[in-house]
């Protein structure tokens, strides 16, 4: 965090005062010699970003084709050295330009190619409403560097008991996606029966990521955008939005989440 002097204006008028803001930094990743990206993050947990960033960009389909990941070499760089005999492809690049913007590839055909890259998310995992419900408040306390700014972004890995297995924090939200998925990968945790909570929204792209690593629900504070209920439902995918306890809305998968009956 970075300490700033401000000028508060209250009901009893200016003071002057230090205030923590959120770190912002960015991240060039080069894999293999070719610049693939460059991230604004908040530092920390670099290797996991980078992780999860290759691997819901579709760069790698699993770790085992990374050697190592440089970030050593020179500050704000992370050098992705990938596995003997794995090629990088190129082609990449051009479908990674499009997917930097804030909501993702637009478009049916954009959705149709995605979604010809991973297979749709399986249909054997629930959990019941009453576990989605307690979600948010732990994602809450969790949220030690939101406590220190208010202006950070937050996800988080649950499995279907409720228990919340890991949470990152940045200001970009595809960031903190990418660190948690990526957390999840470098400890061999699979993802097809987790929960992916943000704290925010859920655009087309949250959606992309997660099935990358067959992540099957996707629960979000706030609103889903169109494209992201139509991939969820092209996908197999639940889609949880507005979860504000007592009540939430399911765009898409519905049958995962069990209601007790009454």
């Amino acid at each position: 965090m970075s300490r700033f002097t401000i000028t508060r204006r209250t009901v009893a008028g200016c003071e002057t005062l230090e205030d923590l803001v959120a770190e912002e930094e960015p991240l060039q990743i080069t894999v293999d010699g070719f610049p693939v990206a460059v991230v604004m993050r908040t530092p920390g947990h670099d290797e996991d970003l980078v992780r999860g960033f290759l691997v819901t960009e579709g760069f790698i389909t699993s770790l085992q084709q990374v050697a190592r990941v440089d970030l050593e070499h020179k500050k704000n760089h992370a050098l992705v050295f990938l596995a003997k005999g794995v090629v990088f492809d190129q082609s990449r690049l051009s479908r990674n330009l499009f997917s930097a913007s804030s909501c993702g590839i637009c478009g049916k055909a954009s959705i149709d190619a995605i979604r010809q890259n991973y297979e749709a998310a399986s249909s054997g995992f629930s959990l019941s409403a009453e576990v989605l419900l307690d979600i948010p408040a732990q994602l809450r306390r969790a949220q030690a560097a939101f406590d220190e700014t208010g202006g950070i972004h937050a996800a988080a890995l649950f499995d279907s008991t409720g228990e919340l297995l890991a949470l990152r924090e940045d200001v970009g939200r595809h960031n903190a996606i990418d660190k948690v998925i990526g957390w999840a990968l470098s400890e061999q945790i699979g993802c097809e029966e987790l929960v992916l909570q943000v704290s925010g929204r859920v655009s087309f792209e949250v959606m992309q990521k997660a099935l990358a690593v067959a992540l099957p629900v996707v629960s979000a504070i706030s609103a889903p955008s169109s494209l992201a209920v139509q991939f969820a439902q092209e996908s197999n995918q639940t889609l949880v939005g507005f979860l504000r306890p007592p009540t939430f809305n399911l765009y898409a998968g519905a049958e995962r989440v069990c209601f007790r009956e009454e």
